[in-house]
């Protein structure tokens, strides 16, 4: 069957256009969404990456905060978004792999409805204190924890389901200790609550409160939840130092598209994050803010988060923590 010569030059010009448009994107800036406030380590990943980006991609990566319910708000902007590659999120270890656990209804599914593009970065959290603090080590922690069960240590995190409180959790669990949990909504309100006095521990990830810690004015930490030691802390022991040797704990937080992004699309994002975080200068930033850059992409941050889902859901099913 011949084809007709005018349907195969409209084909041809549909092709070469779709070529065209492929390799021009982006045409236009593309959004970063981020589903925390501004201040935390999500944001402050995120405004790292997106300006580093810009150079490789040729655009402006806009950031756009939408907070609320563990991130789940914001990265249900992402999944409902045009799979255009405009539109792209800073996903968590909380919103990726430990939020299905907690939420009856999710507004996505984290397995399928994104497109994995790069790690960016991972990074232990911190267990901190007041100065003025009773409490001097891990030790002195758990022991109050022990001795004053009818009044639990309590302990701040960025929010339900955080990888912060998740944290918390395990810490009990392996210490056989109980704490009172207090949620805020990032570190913004959680390190004023610290040295206001309202609750006794401050757990976050440790970008978002190093300046504090390196100040010392207000706050100290007792650890860090790595296996290894910060080297922005370096005289800050690890928690299995301490005498927990089961804690080895890191937040992670990686970009993501919504499902179906054109493969050309999603490559230039990856290529654009991959070559972002090999300079220089973003290295030596994520090493200022206590940070190791990301070293997955695509099928290896699918396979990672495969992982992580199983670690936290058995934590999130055996603790029974819910969001009430």
């Amino acid at each position: 069957m011949r084809l007709n010569p005018l349907a195969a030059a409209l084909a041809l010009t549909i092709s070469f256009a779709a070529t065209a448009h492929a390799a021009a994107y982006p045409e236009r800036p593309v959004t970063l969404v981020v589903p925390f406030p501004a201040g935390g380590t999500t944001d402050i990943a995120a405004r790292t990456i997106a300006q580093a980006m810009e150079p490789f991609l040729g655009q402006t990566v806009v950031v756009d905060n939408r907070s609320g319910a563990g991130g789940n708000i914001g990265m249900g902007v992402v999944k409902r978004a045009d799979a255009d590659g405009y539109t792209i999120g800073m996903g968590t270890v909380g919103t990726q792999a430990i939020n299905q656990f907690l939420y009856k209804d999710m507004p996505f599914d984290p397995a399928k409805d994104f497109t994995p593009l790069a790690l960016v970065l991972t990074t232990p959290n911190v267990i901190a204190v007041r100065t003025d603090s009773e409490m001097k080590s891990m030790q002195d922690l758990v022991s109050k924890a022990k001795a004053s069960a009818d009044r639990p240590i309590s302990y701040a995190s960025p929010g339900v389901g955080s990888s912060v409180h998740l944290t918390g959790a395990y810490l009990e669990k392996i210490a056989g200790i109980q704490m009172l949990h207090v949620p805020f909504r990032g570190v913004a309100a959680s390190m004023p609550a610290l040295v206001g006095g309202q609750v006794d521990v401050l757990m976050d990830n440790l970008p978002s409160t190093l300046a504090q810690l390196k100040d010392g004015s207000r706050v100290r930490a007792l650890a860090v939840t790595s296996a290894q030691r910060s080297p922005s802390l370096p005289d800050v022991p690890t928690v299995a130092e301490s005498g927990l040797p089961a804690m080895d704990v890191t937040a992670w937080f990686a970009l993501y598209a919504p499902a179906g992004v054109p493969a050309d699309v999603s490559k230039k994002l990856i290529d654009a994050a991959g070559k972002a975080l090999a300079t220089d200068a973003v290295k030596a930033q994520l090493r200022t803010l206590g940070a190791t850059p990301g070293d997955r992409t695509g099928a290896a941050l699918t396979a990672f988060e495969e992982q992580e889902r199983a670690r936290w859901g058995e934590l999130v099913k055996e603790r029974n923590i819910t969001t009430n």
